[in-house]
C-alpha cells in the first residue's frame, strides 16, 4: 500500500494543478443567463470563431429531476490561435477550445467566468508565457465577454 500511494504522489506531482479561484476571471452581467449567453454566442460567431457547443447545466439537471440555478457553457475557438498551442504542447488540447461559463449566483447576478490563458496554458511545458496566442486569447476573451455582459 505505501508502495502505490508513493507512485500517486510521483505521478500527481508531475501534473499540472487544477484551477483555482486566482486562475477564474469574472465578469457581471447587466441581464439573465439565456440574455447574457445569447449575447456572447452571437458575439463570438460575429468575431469569426467558431462555437462548437453550447451546455445548458440546469436543462441538464432538469432530466435527471434535480435543480441547478441557470448555467450555461459555451465552448468555441479559433484554430489560428488553438492550433499553435496543441503545437507546442499536445497537452493543451485539454484546455482547448475556451470555454465561458454564465451562471446566475445565490444572490440571483449573471456571472461570465474563464479561466484566464496565461494561467491556463503556462504551466504546460513547452508554451512561453509571452506567447504571442496567449496575449490574443486572454484579449478577445475580455472583449467577447465585456459585450455578453452588456459593457
Amino acid at each position: 500500500m505505501k508502495r502505490f500511494l508513493a507512485a500517486v504522489a510521483v505521478c500527481v506531482a508531475g501534473l499540472p494543478a487544477f484551477a483555482s479561484n486566482d486562475d477564474i476571471v469574472k465578469v457581471r452581467s447587466s441581464d439573465d443567463v439565456a440574455t447574457t449567453m445569447d449575447r456572447l454566442e452571437a458575439a463570438v460567431t460575429g468575431a469569426g470563431a467558431t462555437v462548437f457547443a453550447r451546455v445548458d447545466h440546469a436543462a441538464g439537471a432538469a432530466k435527471v429531476d434535480m435543480e441547478l440555478a441557470p448555467a450555461q457553457v459555451l465552448i468555441f475557438g479559433n484554430p489560428k490561435l488553438g492550433t499553435p498551442a496543441i503545437q507546442d504542447n499536445a497537452v493543451a488540447g485539454l484546455f482547448l477550445p475556451l470555454k465561458v461559463l454564465v451562471y446566475q449566483d445565490g444572490a440571483g447576478q449573471t456571472w461570465l467566468a474563464y479561466e484566464d490563458p496565461k494561467e491556463m496554458l503556462g504551466d504546460l511545458g513547452g508554451i512561453s508565457e509571452d506567447a504571442g496566442y496567449i496575449k490574443t486569447m486572454t484579449g478577445a476573451l475580455g472583449k467577447l465577454t465585456g459585450k455578453a455582459a452588456g459593457e
